[in-house]
């Protein structure tokens, strides 16, 4: 059904006045499997003689081609009101929002590519790598006319199935509702929080350009959203997710031969009309085979927490009153008996665009805290806070509890410098941190881990809500993540000595992205926490080429077993997924 007229109730058309005429063959009624109508469309046979009155012939107007004419000629002067918006009512445009600079080098978008046999060039693929590793990332699918984030591309899904040794590679969309609206009509036309408010006049412009467009039913957010689904990926409810925190999850399928189909928006059996986006890092207890998620929002309540049962039924919403404005969380944590959720400084406040800003920025006089909750809370009434001032969460790694539940401790990334995150990545200055909190005093203690700038971390998946050892991070260089590092927490200590362990650089030129680890004997017990492997993609802008590359866990350089060549290149992206063979085999 075509996107643009699905919002409307299109009734047949009145082809003829048959008053006039005298039909000696009697027409059946057609209906064309492509009709873009959710109507009847009648044509009448070839095979017919008509006689007809030339002074009683009338041809009226046909009501369906009328309102399509209509349509589609304010659909043209919307086309060519957002190329005047961008032309002439943008301000200059920042680097952070300019695609001339943000979708250079290898941030640059690629297009799809069908399943295509790789090159194993160096080692070769263990067996526990059987399966599919899936990253995420944008990847606009249109060239942006006007101000551009990265956080606004579409969601492009980059695959490499291994198999018994051999590998395919392909790349697809995540088919969203805004990418597939945009598909059909051939442009971009969803606005975005992070670049669409460029100056006052460019804002008031965009907002009545996009106000008009829902009227006469280009795209209906309300009903089917407009998330990218372009930020990580998740298996759980029996399927892979791929998601944004804008949205609600889009389920996908790895096929046998090696390809994704992305086979729809999920609502988790919600028939609540405001359950419409949930985070993008839902956390899974593997035991309960349960998924803890929540949502933020424009009005109180600010955020509501909800579970997901091993069924794939959504729990009912714990609004959480206690969270006083609109905050911007994209991770929080789980133990065995809590929820840790972060109040940072980056919140969404609508007055902005009244001074031509995004509504999503840094309150910069706000004082962070950390509220915890029990994670089978009815309501909030047994939530506290900690004012945790310098700490702004951005991912969380793991968390945990000691002494019988006593001790939180949490490993997370913090944003430094907040007021550089939406502007310049590479200078906000991300570290990891250890966080203890004594759950009975109220207190906490703050270790950082490492003097590199890290984010993107990982642990062993076996060890999620329970207590680990060892991390593996992405190091932050000036324009992406120049290698992997890894970590050892028992080495922390209270004056922040490093606890580096291993450290693999990919080299000049060469960028990569977060690494994932997959376990050398999933199904052991008895096996060491790091003996596995990591994965990631790495691109080499000299030579320009991408592979597929997988290290050692336990080498002290964490040393590259094998390096996979892959067909085209993969940009750089977000977080990813392994999913086993068997698990594959079962969704």
């Amino acid at each position: 059904m075509d996107a643009l007229s699905s919002s409307f109730f299109m009734k047949p058309p009145h082809l003829l006045n048959l008053s006039s005429f005298t039909i000696q063959q009697n027409p059946k009624p057609k209906i064309l499997a492509n009709s873009p109508y959710n109507s009847t469309t009648f044509h009448l046979p070839k095979k017919i003689i008509i006689k007809h009155n030339p002074q009683t012939l009338k041809t009226p107007k046909n009501p369906l081609i009328q309102k399509r004419k209509n349509q589609s000629l304010l659909a043209t002067i919307f086309n060519s009101l957002d190329d005047f918006i961008s032309t002439f009512i943008d301000l200059p445009l920042h680097p952070s929002i300019n695609p001339k600079h943000v979708l250079s080098g290898n941030y640059a978008p690629v297009d799809e590519l069908p399943p295509t046999a790789c090159t194993v060039m160096e080692g070769s693929l263990p067996s526990c790598l059987n399966g599919a590793y899936i990253r995420n990332g944008p990847n606009p699918q249109f060239t942006p006319r006007g101000p551009y984030h990265v956080f606004d591309g579409d969601g492009m899904l980059h695959m490499i199935k291994i198999s018994q040794g051999k590998a395919t590679f392909c790349s697809r969309y995540n088919k969203t509702y805004k990418y597939t609206v945009e598909r059909d009509i051939g442009y971009p036309l969803f606005p975005s929080v992070f670049s669409s408010f460029n100056g006052l006049g460019a804002s008031i412009a965009r907002i009545g350009l996009s106000f008009a467009r829902v009227l006469i039913g280009q795209f209906d957010p309300i009903t089917h959203g407009l998330g990218t689904a372009n930020t990580s990926l998740a298996l759980f409810s029996g399927h892979i997710f791929a998601l944004c925190e804008s949205d609600l999850p889009y389920a996908i399928k790895v096929t046998s031969n090696g390809d994704i189909i992305t086979t729809g928006r999920h609502h988790f059996e919600s028939r609540t009309k405001s359950f419409s986006r949930m985070t993008a890092h839902p956390k899974i207890d593997q035991e309960t085979s349960e998924a803890f998620a929540y949502a933020y929002n424009s009005k109180s309540p600010f955020l509501t927490f909800f579970r997901i049962n091993p069924e794939g039924k959504k729990q009912k919403d714990v609004p959480i009153m206690s969270m006083k404005g609109f905050t911007a969380i994209h991770d929080f944590a789980i133990t065995k008996n809590y929820a840790i959720f972060p109040d940072i400084q980056i919140v969404v406040n609508p007055s902005w665009i009244l001074r031509g800003k995004s509504p999503v920025g840094v309150d910069i006089d706000k004082i962070p805290r950390l509220g915890i909750i029990p994670r089978y809370a009815e309501d909030d009434s047994e939530m506290w806070w900690m004012d945790v001032p310098g700490f702004n969460l951005l991912h969380c790694v793991n968390a945990w509890e000691e002494d019988g539940g006593a001790t939180v401790v949490m490993v997370a990334s913090n944003v430094v410098k907040v007021e550089e995150v939406m502007e310049n990545m590479e200078l906000a200055e991300l570290t990891l941190e250890k966080i203890i909190i004594n759950v009975k005093e109220k207190t906490m203690e703050r270790h950082k881990l490492s003097n590199k700038a890290l984010d993107f971390a990982v642990i062993n998946p076996t060890y999620a809500a329970k207590k680990n050892r060892y991390v593996y991070a992405g190091v932050v260089g000036p324009t992406s993540w120049i290698g992997v590092v890894k970590l050892d927490l028992s080495l922390t200590k209270a004056n922040g000595d490093d606890c580096t362990v291993a450290t693999r650089l990919y080299g000049p030129g060469c960028s990569g992205g977060e690494p994932f680890f997959v376990a050398r004997e999933p199904n052991n017990p008895t096996a060491d926490e790091d003996d596995g492997y990591l994965v990631t993609y790495m691109h080499d802008e000299k030579n320009k080429e991408s592979s597929f590359l997988v290290m050692d866990a336990k080498s002290p350089t964490l040393d590259i077993i094998a390096t996979v060549k892959l067909p085209r290149r993969v940009p750089n992206g977000f977080h990813g997924l392994f999913v086993s063979e068997s698990d594959l085999n079962r969704l």
